[in-house]
């Protein structure tokens, strides 16, 4: 039903206190943006210099960023109402208490932030609330809240501490949660993939019987879980495949819509064939450059990449399920239904991680180069079918020598071909010397090459030995973060799932820039082109964007990587990460109840003319 929100009678005041309201609310916003920004020169284009297309996409981003602040929440009023309007239920149980603890945490509040909330749960609702509950409790690695208290369960402790750090920020919430269980993915790889019909009428069942009950039939109350906990069962088992991981591909693109370009296109079965690149912009851009974000990370879009990713070619565990069943992780690819939670390793103090002096490094006293250090990782990449892994191509896209061969021979590289002339306007293309253009400012390198099976050199006696990789790629030793921040561009790319080292980079103060095929909790509330470079995951477009910012457009990366960092400070925290996560539990326990459509939290309707 559509609530319909009323002005109070000018009989008690109401027209004064609303335009006091709105006075308050508008100066507070703007407030909020000055201070965002004052410190930052106002982004224009250079002087004398022709409008680009990236300064196109800057300026139609911060726009957009500015739209999407100016729909902020101040008050649990506002918060509510905006949640009703966007979500058609009421919130939650407890949404009252959380709202208190993000503004005492002054947290940014605005409902966008959390679509992926909904996104990731809405097919549950369409799922018996026993069968989830149950699901969620029998797992084997759960972080359970009882009575205000969380604890968790693991077959081995001992492994990589995940489940202790997403422990550790769930026990922040846990005294205002209702009982939940919170079953955890400790594998890099996702693992719930619904064929895309099933998710379908599974939306539509929740479409169908979404609904906001009038407040006297509201109910706040949860009946606890501990019955559940007396219950003894069989652990979790969707029948799980896991021997099919070089046909990764096959399953991942029934979660693809019908009318989507990977729908009907099969895994590659043959690896010598060369790498193709399609011809053309993407659909998915402005002049050869990402315009749209969600559609740039999309594999359904591109069925090229089933050949150009190394989830697609061989990852390196594979478990996954095509049956509905709740599973929290730190990412997913688009078509998966597992539930995101801000990865475990963005609550490490791990220096690779947390990164380490993010405040030390005036811009400019960066160096004027693009840095990139990392181990070929992404999947198993073996003798027959390394030249289809990312992380390689994203190395000799960014090696001088090997771009000055190619155009010397005309023939392209084993991972990559160069863009076709004229593509992004190069003037090294134009004159042959792209190689030596990229090598001055490029340095991307691998400091182990992680071949499979591993290999060893007995008379070199180095661990990186890889027979069929060595000739090709030159290992470095690992540069500590502290001395990659002296560089001003960084980007990142993906490795056997998403980058740990993320938001390290976009709290930095130098320039991020992302490819990925790989969903975050935090995709909704950072904005391309203002906080952060999207590159595609093909990765040609890399020259053009350095050729934009190195030609001129100091100012423009600059701008961009302090924005990235004011920003990320203000709404990637750790209290961020925890609200989050607050937030998701409060959603999660109650699709878990049967009372469930009509639990949640009116208290701010009981003395309102908000009619249902």
């Amino acid at each position: 039903m559509i609530i319909t929100r009323k002005l109070i009678s000018p009989s008690r005041g109401g027209w004064f206190q609303t335009l006091r309201y709105l006075v308050v609310a508008s100066f507070v916003t703007l407030t909020i943006t000055y201070l965002l920004s004052a410190s930052l020169p106002p982004f224009e284009s250079e002087p004398n210099l022709e409008l680009h297309a990236i300064d196109h996409l800057i300026k139609e981003a911060q726009k957009s960023q500015a739209d999407l602040m100016s729909r902020q929440s101040h008050t649990l009023e506002d918060a509510a109402h905006r949640y009703r309007e966007r979500r058609g239920r009421h919130p939650p149980p407890g949404f009252d208490k959380w709202f208190e603890g993000a503004k005492n945490r002054d947290a940014i509040v605005v409902e966008e932030f959390f679509d992926r909330v909904y996104h990731d749960l809405k097919p549950f609702w369409a799922k018996p609330a026993a069968e989830i509950r149950i699901n969620a409790n029998t797992y084997v690695h759960v972080v359970r809240v009882r009575d205000g208290g969380a604890v968790y369960v693991t077959d081995n402790p001992d492994r990589v501490p995940w489940i202790q750090l997403w422990h550790s920020i769930v026990a922040e919430a846990a005294p205002f949660l209702p009982d939940v269980d919170m079953p955890v993915n400790y594998m890099d790889e996702t693992r719930v993939l619904v064929p895309w019909d099933h998710i379908n009428e599974y939306i539509k069942i929740e479409q169908a019987r979404r609904k906001m009950p009038p407040p006297e039939e509201v109910s706040s109350s949860y009946p606890g879980l501990r019955e559940l906990d007396r219950i003894s069962g069989p652990s979790l088992d969707p029948n799980w495949v896991t021997d099919e991981s070089t046909k990764y591909w096959d399953h991942a693109r029934q979660s693809c819509a019908p009318h989507t370009p990977a729908r009907n296109v099969s895994a590659i079965e043959d690896f010598s064939e060369p790498i193709t690149h399609p011809y053309g912009w993407p659909s998915y851009s402005y002049h050869g450059f990402v315009q749209n974000w969600t559609e740039a990370q999309d594999p359904c879009l591109q069925p090229h990449l089933r050949a150009m990713h190394g989830t697609f070619i061989e990852s390196v565990s594979m478990s996954t399920t095509h049956e509905l069943i709740p599973l929290f992780g730190g990412s997913k690819l688009p078509m998966n239904n597992d539930i995101l939670l801000p990865p475990a390793m963005y609550l490490s103090e791990e220096e690779r991680y947390a990164g380490a002096d993010l405040n030390k490094f005036d811009w400019k006293h960066k160096k004027d180069k693009l840095i990139w250090r990392g181990v070929a990782s992404g999947g198993r990449n073996r003798n027959d079918n390394w030249h289809h892994f990312h992380r390689h191509r994203f190395v000799q896209t960014l090696n001088g020598s090997t771009i000055s061969r190619m155009e010397e021979s005309r023939k392209p590289a084993e991972t990559f071909d160069l863009p076709f002339p004229g593509t992004y306007d190069l003037q090294p293309q134009r004159d042959g010397t792209l190689g030596k253009w990229v090598s001055s400012f490029a340095d991307a390198a691998f400091i182990h090459l992680e071949c499979f099976p591993a290999e060893y050199d007995p008379d070199q006696k180095r661990s990186s030995f890889c027979s069929y990789t060595s000739p090709k790629f030159h290992v470095e030793l690992a540069m500590p973060m502290k001395e990659q921040f002296t560089h001003k561009y960084l980007p990142d790319v993906d490795g056997n799932s998403f980058s740990g080292r993320w938001r390290s980079f976009l709290m930095s103060t130098s320039m991020p820039m992302k490819a990925t095929i790989y969903k975050e909790w935090h995709d909704d509330r950072l904005m391309p082109w203002v906080h952060f470079v999207p590159m595609d995951n093909s990765y040609q477009d890399v020259y053009g964007i350095m050729d934009y910012f190195l030609r001129g457009h100091d100012l423009a990366a600059r701008r961009i990587a302090q924005e990235g960092k004011i920003w990320a400070e203000k709404v990637l925290r750790r209290d961020d990460m925890m609200l989050y996560v607050w937030r998701l539990l409060l959603e999660f326990a109650r699709i878990c109840d049967d009372n469930r459509d009509n639990l949640g939290f009116v208290d701010d309707l009981k003395n309102s003319r908000e009619l249902v």
